[in-house]
């Protein structure tokens, strides 16, 4: 009987024997080249690519926090006074050294906020208010919302002496915190020309209201390390803060954190230091601007006060005035009152109550709308903010115009018997002149003086209307704006605004006779007290429309002007040198209260414009001047909504700031001593 081989089982081990022995061969072959294969790749991981990995390891184990620079100083003409600077101050920020997203640590940090609350409540400064623990814990920012997980967080600036010694001798205790020196912008305690000079904004907040901020942030992955804004940084919100923030700024420092894998901080930090910001030379003179202010107050209260009936205006409320160099277009005072005080804004923010309170008084109404100073908004809507129309102040010009245009001559007289009549027969609308005053025959001049509104209306703008060879709207326009009335000033200042033009309105919706008659005397065009100033300093100069300056120089931290202004003509106006002859001639002989004594000839014109405010007509207070009238230095303009008569409310006040200015720089370019007996308010 025969039997197969793999009946045999001895040759069946055997078999079984050398296949073991050959897998496990091919299994130590197998892992003979793998460990090869690794030990080769160690060698070249340590020998070769060593030093390239080491210095990767040492760049990604830095991260760059940028430090924000000192912002420069904001001194006024003088170079004397501060008007805005920053201080070092001590800030309290928090670093991310561990993983907070997990339940244990995140309760250690509710902790440690709690913990922060009871330190700042007691070592805090009693007259501020302390940040709560759920304020705290939004600044720590612990699942990195707003910042990347190894930026350190502000929790507090502007720490006691007492809270810095608690966290230094408690220093291991807080060893996530750390005391960095910051600084904070502070404000002429005097309140010099608050809402030109603006205030500082958080750049996150300000990115979310001003586009450029928004660009700044949507290009930082495109800009140096040393102009990347720092979220929690103090940036330039409103006037020559914004407008200069650039140079204002500086440029950023660092610190050098070290990072574990993690990205989680540890070590030293390496701090470079940032660059301080240039310094701001204003034209703005200190004594002059606060002596502008404190004239309209004074005057303010005065009006609601009088008792005399000519001189009594119950709800003026606020005063605007500007004080533009003729020759150099330097602003020396810029005034919106009622004021703030702008340090409630030195931290780069704003409390709620703080912000409630001062409002009203933010906007700079010299260069822009700004509301009647009134906190309950039913009755804020029933009075005139700080946009008027030009009243009687607009003349002048009408006057110029009229002789430029050919209306009338130069020793044409009119017969003014108190009132002039436009429209359609049998549908004539009557223009009185105010008082309802007859003058009998007057030329130009004349009726400068008189304020004649029949005079502007038969002999300007009806006739401008007539002239069948010109658009008479297009005309009058043109001239507006050679003087700088319905177009920006050219001085740059953020939300600056036109003015409003509503002689087109009245054009479109009605006719353009209607809007030459009543533009003709100032009553379609609503303009800012700067572009009035700029109108001033132009009749003045004789056609120059001059850029107004608020900076003279720019400065850096080693004293090097790094950029200085010098005089800048918009455009020029040629009239006839008659012509501006008779303009002034009549300009000054008109009455204005409170320039008893003056020493100087000065040429000037009153208005009291109307204005229908919730369906009942108020009077506005208009005046502007400019002194000496034979090589005139300063101009001046004065805007009293509501004050009535632009005589009695507005020229006092013109008449304080010609008397600053005189002191301080002198109106003959020599500054004069105050007299002993000073001229007070007096009806003429």
């Amino acid at each position: 009987m025969n039997h197969s081989n793999s009946d045999d089982p001895q040759k069946n081990e055997i078999s079984k024997r050398r296949h073991f022995s050959f897998r496990l061969n091919g299994f130590f072959f197998f892992t003979f080249v793998v460990f090869t294969v690794l030990i080769v790749r160690l060698a070249i991981l340590q020998f070769v690519e060593g030093p390239t990995m080491k210095d990767a390891e040492l760049r990604l184990s830095y991260k760059d926090n940028p430090i924000a620079p000192m912002r420069g100083t904001i001194y006024d003409a003088s170079g004397k006074s501060r008007i805005a600077y920053s201080t070092s101050t001590q800030s309290l920020y928090f670093n991310m050294d561990k993983n907070y997203s997990t339940d244990e640590n995140r309760e250690e940090a509710l902790k440690m906020a709690k913990k922060l609350e009871e330190i700042f409540k007691t070592y805090g400064d009693p007259n501020e208010e302390q940040l709560t623990a759920k304020e705290i814990e939004e600044r720590m920012d612990l699942t990195a919302r707003k910042n990347y997980s190894w930026t350190p967080r502000l929790i507090k600036t502007g720490l006691s002496n007492k809270e810095i010694a608690y966290f230094l001798e408690n220093k291991p205790e807080f060893k996530a915190f750390e005391v960095v020196e910051d600084s904070v912008r502070n404000y002429d305690e005097d309140n010099v020309a608050v809402q030109l000079v603006g205030y500082l904004n958080k750049f996150s907040g300000a990115r979310n209201n001003l586009d450029y901020y928004k660009d700044l942030y949507d290009r930082r992955k495109e800009l140096p390390e040393e102009m990347r804004y720092l979220e929690t940084e103090g940036v330039g919100a409103d006037g020559l803060e914004l407008m200069y923030q650039e140079q204002l700024r500086g440029k950023n420092g660092s610190k050098k954190v070290p990072v574990n894998v993690a990205g989680r901080s540890i070590g030293q930090v390496e701090v470079t230091k940032p660059e301080r910001g240039n310094d701001l030379y204003l034209t703005i003179h200190k004594s002059v601007q606060e002596k502008t202010e404190q004239a309209i107050m004074d005057h303010l209260q005065k009006l609601r006060t009088s008792s005399n009936s000519l001189e009594y205006a119950p709800n003026a409320r606020s005063g605007y005035a500007v004080a533009m160099e003729v020759d150099t277009g330097k602003i020396v005072a810029m005034a919106s009152m009622p004021d703030y005080d702008p340090n409630v804004w030195k931290n780069g923010s704003i409390s709620s109550a703080d912000y409630k309170e001062s409002s009203l008084f933010i906007t700079n109404g010299a260069i822009r709308e700004a509301p009647a100073p009134y906190q309950d908004d039913k009755e804020r809507s029933k009075h005139p903010g700080s946009l008027v129309y030009l009243g009687s102040t607009m003349k002048p010009l009408s006057v110029l115009i009229g002789l430029q245009e050919k209306l009338f001559g130069l020793h044409e007289t009119y017969f003014d018997q108190g009132y002039a009549e436009f429209g359609r027969k049998g549908y004539e609308t009557k223009v009185w002149n105010s008082s309802r005053k007859y003058n009998g025959y007057i030329d130009a001049a004349e009726a400068l003086r008189v304020s004649s509104n029949a005079f502007m209306v038969d002999m300007i703008g009806k006739r401008l209307y007539s002239r069948p060879d010109i658009n008479g709207v297009e005309v009058w326009d043109k001239y507006m704006e050679q003087f700088g009335l319905g177009v920006l000033t050219g001085s740059g200042l953020p939300r600056e605004i036109e003015g409003k033009k509503d002689y087109l309105v009245e054009a479109e919706t009605n006719n353009a006779q209607s809007a030459l008659v009543y533009s003709s005397f100032g009553q379609l065009g609503k303009y800012t007290t700067l572009q009035l100033a700029q109108f001033a300093a132009t009749l003045a100069s004789h056609g120059k429309r001059m850029k107004p300056q608020f900076v003279d120089k720019i400065v850096d931290a080693n004293g090097n002007v790094v950029q200085d202004y010098k005089p800048e003509v918009l455009n020029e106006i040629h009239f006839d040198d008659a012509y501006w002859d008779l303009v002034e001639r009549g300009m000054s002989k008109v009455t204005a209260h409170g320039f008893d004594g003056f020493p100087y000839n000065f040429t000037r014109k009153t208005g009291t414009s109307q204005q229908s405010v919730a369906g009942k007509l108020v009077e506005n207070g208009v005046f502007i001047a400019y002194a000496p009238s034979e090589n005139p230095k300063l101009a001046v303009a004065v805007v009293v909504p509501e004050g009535g008569y632009g005589s009695f409310s507005a020229a006092p006040i013109a008449r304080q700031i010609f008397d600053a200015y005189d002191e301080a720089v002198g109106l003959t370019g020599t500054p004069r001593k105050p007299a002993n007996d000073q001229a007070t308010t007096t009806e003429e």
